[in-house]
C-alpha cells in the first residue's frame, strides 16, 4: 500500500503547514526510500517476498521504484500538494541476475516550477527503513524521518529550527485526530495503518449518513492516487529505457 505514511501524524501536520503558507511557496522537495535487505542476491535463497519483487510477471515494470519508490512518490506529493509535470530517471540494477532495478534515481519537474528528487534502493547497505522527507520553501522548510516519527523539523526562513513533537496541544486538527498515545509514548507504522483504515471507513459512515466526515476521514488517500502511483513508475521506466529523456507521466 503506497498510502501508508500518510498515516503518520506527524505527516499530516506537515501537509497542513504546507496548506497554510507557513513555507511559503514549494521550492524544492527531496524524498528517499533506501532499504538494505535485498542487498545480495537473497530472492535465490528461497525467499518468497523478495522473489516476487524480481519478477516481472508478478511486480510489473519497476522493481525498486515500483516497490518503494511509489511509497516515497505519494509522501512528497501527499504533503506538498504537487503534481509532477515531468521525470527523467535512471535505474540500475547492481545485483546480478536480476530483471528489474535495484535502484532508481528520479528528477522531477512540478507543475508551478518546483523541483524534486527521489532516490529509492533496495541495496543501500546500513539502512533498515530509511524514509526521509525534505520540503524546502521560500519562507522555511520541513523535514520528517521515518525513524524519528514522532517528530517535525520546522525551520522558518533567518528562524531557529523547531522540533514539533507528536502530542502538543497546538497541532492542527486533523494531526490531533491521528494520535493514539500521549506524549512520550511513541506511535509508528503500525498506528499509521490504524490511521488509514480509520479514516476510510469514516468517510463511508459519513457518506452512509449524508454528513461531512470529522478529522480522521479527511484527506485519506483515494483510488486515483493508486492509479497515480502506477503512471509513475511507467513513465519513470520510459524515461530510463529511452535513455534518460523527459516524460510526462499519463496522470499526475
Amino acid at each position: 500500500m503506497t498510502y501508508t505514511y500518510s498515516g503518520y501524524p506527524m505527516i499530516t501536520e506537515a501537509r497542513q503547514r504546507v496548506e497554510a503558507g507557513l513555507i511559503g511557496v514549494v521550492r524544492t522537495v527531496q524524498v528517499e526510500y533506501p532499504l538494505e535487505w535485498m542487498a545480495t542476491g537473497v530472492e535465490r535463497q528461497n525467499n518468497q517476498q523478495a522473489a516476487w519483487r524480481v519478477d516481472p510477471q508478478k511486480n510489473g515494470r519497476g522493481g525498486s521504484i515500483g516497490d518503494i519508490g511509489t511509497h516515497a512518490y505519494h509522501l512528497a506529493g501527499y504533503v506538498t500538494g504537487l503534481k509532477a509535470e515531468r521525470v527523467i530517471a535512471d535505474l540500475a540494477t547492481f545485483v546480478d541476475g536480476r530483471a528489474l532495478d535495484d535502484n532508481a534515481h528520479v528528477m522531477i519537474r512540478y507543475e508551478g516550477g518546483a523541483r524534486g528528487l527521489l532516490w529509492s534502493s533496495q541495496v543501500a547497505v546500513g539502512c533498515s527503513n530509511a524514509i526521509r522527507l525534505r520540503v524546502f520553501g521560500d519562507e522555511g522548510s520541513l523535514m520528517w524521518f521515518q525513524e524519528q516519527p514522532n517528530e517535525l523539523i520546522f525551520t522558518p526562513l533567518e528562524g531557529n529550527m523547531q522540533i514539533i513533537k507528536r502530542g502538543r496541544d497546538d497541532l492542527d486538527e486533523c494531526t490531533k485526530a491521528r494520535s493514539r498515545t500521549p506524549p512520550g509514548h511513541p506511535e509508528g507504522y503500525i498506528e499509521a495503518f490504524t490511521n488509514l483504515y480509520s479514516g476510510f471507513a469514516e468517510v463511508l459512515r459519513a457518506r452512509d449518513e449524508q454528513r461531512e466526515p470529522t478529522a480522521v476521514g479527511i484527506n485519506v488517500p483515494q483510488i486515483y492516487d493508486g492509479l497515480k502511483g502506477v503512471a509513475f513508475v511507467d513513465a519513470v521506466v520510459d524515461s530510463h529505457e529511452k535513455e534518460t529523456i523527459w516524460i510526462k507521466p499519463k496522470y499526475c
